[in-house]
């Protein structure tokens, strides 16, 4: 039993760590309540006395830091404890918490990569029931199709949904003890090799069933979320290759808030500044090389799960009236009106944009925000959320040369990832950027995962303040002339699933016939799938047209010019759609003529 207000806390560390640890110690130092006693108990078997004295200086009255050495402890299966990449044994230690520790009834277990923005006192007195552990699902296999398989079929996990991430565990040793965990563990360890998370796995094969899962407040990974603000965290867990003492990472400031407040600071900036661009592509192919090894196992395992009929799901009420809204619009000739609900437009100020990253930290959010987009794009069309058919006349992006402008229809939030994908899928990639035009409250006020993809994924927001169109102008002037590509949307709204091309703006052609840029037009055309979205309607299945390249006429003025590629534009977009759907392009609408 414990006393009253007494907080157990368990890390495992070797030497290395203990600069990340003390980082973490300061941060739940900086958040705790006077009115606890919190036992800090390192687990470790490798640590240098220096460093054990540096941890023990910040001890406080309330703070009681305690070094635990488990040589003696582990000597028996040390050898049977498998490790892989930058893995060490001294993580399979919490398994040996409970039976370490019989006097307390209760533990907090944490990672050393973390910081903590609350009280660890709020967690700590989660009423736990009679599960074995409290824990938050691992953010990394909710995000990955080849994880999600691997613990559903390997590991045995009912719903992956349910795996959760061992760097963050409330742990119920009395319960643990009562179910023999240790002892289950180390014959498991015996029969069985788990080589993707090893302890972590062996964790969920053993308290399946008997875990409560907490809000992801708790175990935050730097990765974007749409459903969690800044304001809302309590954990950041840097797990995996997520190390700001490494790579730039999202939620870094966190980090090194508190790192500058330990005295292991300036070793900190040194590993990190040591770190090498081999070792950081080293980190991505390690990440990539786990997705495969799961892959791997999952495919060795047999399937007996029901497959999956599909769904009967009915008809969001919201399409519904988006297409309705939609059929009004366009009986009334108002192509140019958007039907989506768009967060409301902040006005953007000339010193809120880099437009062209020229600031250090600007670049370094971009590169972080791309890595994570490339996943993403890779996870959805993973998950049929984006289906690609077919991307025709890809050679006419890779005869550019120099800058462009490519146009495209709007029809979905997603069409912007098709336009990616065919330009990853193009002899391009590497040489040359794909920015994207977006609008003013897309960028200053859009929330969650895809705020983030439009404030730092090569973006060019719009703006309300004439200062910032100038802005705007003179880096679309510089990204041309340079020859890179941007993505402009003519059409102006975005329409769900519509099908028709609808009536250009002339914004993108002054663009550039002003640069004397070639506009390159792509018109997606779409059908059903045999997929059924969570809306209730047929996600639908993307051919990518891609047209030759419409350059200006060096005997035209700038505006004859963009008249010019305008009506070729809509020439071809028109063409490709009667030509794909079979049918002469119409409109239902009560307006005397359409211009198109």
């Amino acid at each position: 039993m414990r006393q009253e207000n007494t907080i157990p806390i368990f890390f495992a560390v070797d030497n290395s760590y203990m600069p990340f640890l003390a980082v973490a110690l300061k941060s739940i130092m900086d958040n705790s309540s006077n009115e606890n006693t919190y036992l800090i108990k390192v687990l470790y078997t490798n640590i240098s006395e220096k460093n054990m004295q540096e941890i023990k200086k910040m001890q406080q009255p309330n703070f009681d830091i305690e070094f635990v050495n488990l040589n003696y402890y582990i000597d028996e299966v040390k050898d049977k404890l498998y490790t892989r990449d930058y893995y060490t044994k001294t993580t399979y230690f919490r398994l040996f918490i409970p039976n370490l520790y019989p006097q307390f009834d209760k533990a907090l277990y944490l990672d050393a990569d973390i910081v903590v923005l609350t009280d660890v006192a709020e967690l700590f007195n989660q009423d736990i029931e009679d599960n074995l552990v409290a824990a938050v699902p691992d953010e990394a296999v909710q995000n990955t199709p080849e994880f999600q398989s691997y613990v559903e079929r390997v590991i045995g996990i009912a719903s992956y949904k349910n795996y959760f991430n061992a760097g963050i565990l409330l742990m119920n040793l009395d319960e643990l003890r009562k179910f023999k965990f240790q002892e289950k563990f180390l014959y498991l360890l015996e029969t069985v090799k788990y080589t993707v998370a090893q302890d972590q796995d062996y964790l969920n094969r053993l308290c399946k069933g008997r875990v409560k899962i907490l809000d992801a407040v708790w175990d935050k990974m730097p990765l974007p979320s749409e459903n969690i603000a800044d304001g809302d965290l309590k954990i950041i867990h840097y797990n995996l290759a997520y190390k700001p003492w490494h790579n730039p990472t999202l939620y870094e400031d966190y980090f090194w808030r508190y790192a500058e407040q330990t005295d292991f600071i300036d070793e900190i900036k040194r590993i990190r500044e040591n770190y090498t661009e081999e070792q950081r592509f080293q980190d991505m192919k390690t990440g990539e090389n786990l997705i495969k090894l799961a892959q791997k196992e999952a495919d060795c395992v047999g399937d007996d799960r029901q497959v999956t009929e599909k769904r009967n799901i009915e008809k969001s009420e919201d399409r519904l009236n988006i297409l309705k809204k939609i059929e009004e619009l366009e009986k009334s000739g108002q192509f140019d009106k958007d039907v989506e609900n768009d967060p409301p437009t902040i006005p953007l100020m000339p010193e809120e944009i880099d437009y062209l990253n020229e600031k250090l930290s600007s670049r370094v959010k971009t590169k972080f925000a791309n890595r994570i987009g490339e996943r993403f794009l890779d996870v959805i069309i993973k998950n049929k959320k984006l289906l690609i058919k077919e991307i025709k006349g890809i050679e006419n992006l890779n005869m550019l040369e120099g800058g462009a402008v490519i146009t495209c229809n709007h029809f979905n939030p997603f069409d912007v990832f098709a336009i990616e994908k065919a330009f990853r899928t193009s002899e391009l990639i590497g040489r040359k950027t794909l920015y994207k035009v977006i609008r003013e409250g897309n960028y200053t006020n859009f929330p969650g995962l895809y705020g983030f993809f439009f404030r730092n994924c090569d973006t060019l927001p719009l703006s309300s303040n004439a200062e910032t169109m100038k802005e705007f102008m003179k880096a679309s002037d510089t990204i041309l002339k340079r020859g890179d590509l941007i993505l402009m949307y003519p059409e102006q709204s975005l329409w769900w699933n519509y099908r028709k091309p609808k009536p250009l703006k002339q914004g993108a052609f002054r663009i550039a016939a002003r640069n004397n840029v070639p506009v390159i037009p792509i018109f997606i055309t779409m059908e059903d799938s045999e997929f059924i979205g969570e809306d209730g309607f047929p996600i639908q299945e993307y051919t990518i047209n891609i047209g030759e390249a419409i350059n200006p006429n060096p005997n035209l003025a700038e505006k004859e010019n963009t008249k010019l590629m305008k009506d070729k534009n809509t020439e071809f977009c028109k063409k490709t759609y009667e030509e794909f759907y079979n049918v002469p392009l119409k409109y239902i609408t009560e307006k005397e003529k359409v211009k198109i």
